[in-house]
C-alpha cells in the first residue's frame, strides 16, 4: 500500500509547543496529505495559533469544538473528519517525535498490514525513561490487554498508532478521556487485524509541563480492559 497519511491531533491548552509540532510534523512528513487538529475547547491562544497556521498551511484542517469533552472525543471528531488511507494520531506536545512515523508509513508500503504501533519500550534498555511510575503503569496496562485479547504488544498506551482509514474510521468510539487506546486496541484484536510494532523515540514530560493523564485514567482503562474485550 502507498500510504495516503492523514494525522489526527487533539488540542488542548498547549500553546507552548503547538507551532512547533506542527512544524515538525510538515517538516518530517513532506508527503503528509492532511492535519486534521481538533481543538478541545483550550482556553490558551492554541486557537489562534491553529488558525494562523491554516492560513499558510491547506493541509492542515482545524475543527473547532465548543467545549473540553476530552481527548477521545476530540479523536472521535477528527477521525470522521479524515479521508486519508492511513490515519495516525499525533499529541500537540513534543513527547513523540514527528520523524519516526515514517518509519511506521513504510511498513504499510513493505507489508500488508492493518496498523503499526510506535512503541516507547521496545528500546527501553537503551533509552530509559524520565518518569519509572508511568513507565510501570504503562507496562501493567499493556499486560493486562494482551491477557484478554490475545495481542503480544510492548506499549498499548502508546500515541503513535496507525491504522488503515477504512478501518479506523469504521470504528464506534465509546470510551472517555484517554480510553481510546485500550478501545482500540480491543477493536483492532476482535477484527483479526495484523496490528506490528516498531520502536520510536520518546521525551516524557512532567505533569508541571502540562502533562493531563492521571491515576483516574489508570482505573478508568482497566475498566476499559474489561469492557471492550469481554463484553
Amino acid at each position: 500500500m502507498e500510504p495516503r497519511l492523514s494525522a489526527v491531533m487533539p488540542v488542548y491548552n498547549e500553546s507552548r509547543t503547538l507551532d512547533k509540532v506542527l512544524s515538525l510534523v510538515f517538516k518530517a512528513v513532506p508527503d503528509i496529505y492532511e492535519v486534521v487538529a481538533v481543538d478541545d475547547g483550550s482556553k490558551d491562544n492554541s486557537r489562534e495559533i491553529l488558525t494562523e497556521y491554516a492560513s499558510k498551511e491547506p493541509r492542515l484542517k482545524v475543527i473547532f469544538q465548543a467545549e473540553n469533552c476530552g481527548k477521545t472525543a476530540a479523536l472521535r471528531t477528527g477521525i470522521a473528519a479524515t479521508t486519508g488511507n492511513v490515519i495516525i494520531i499525533q499529541d500537540a506536545d513534543l513527547e513523540y517525535d514527528p520523524q519516526d512515523i515514517n518509519k511506521l508509513m513504510q511498513v504499510f508500503r513493505e507489508k500488508e498490514v492493518d496498523a503499526v504501533y510506535g512503541s516507547r519500550f521496545m528500546n527501553w534498555r537503551e533509552h530509559g525513561s524520565r518518569y519509572t511510575q508511568h513507565y510501570l503503569a504503562n507496562k501493567t496496562l499493556t499486560f493486562l490487554s494482551n491477557l484478554f485479547n490475545g495481542l503480544k504488544l510492548t506499549d498499548v498506551e502508546t500515541c503513535y498508532k496507525a491504522v488503515r482509514g477504512d478501518l479506523l474510521r469504521a470504528m464506534p468510539i465509546n470510551s472517555k478521556r484517554f480510553g481510546f487506546e485500550i478501545e482500540v486496541t480491543a477493536y483492532l484484536a476482535k477484527k483479526k487485524s495484523i496490528v506490528l510494532e516498531l520502536p520510536v523515540s520518546y521525551a516524557g514530560r512532567s505533569y508541571s509541563e502540562g502533562k493531563k493523564i492521571g491515576l483516574k485514567d489508570g482505573l478508568m482503562a482497566i475498566w476499559y480492559i474489561l469492557k471492550y474485550n469481554l463484553f
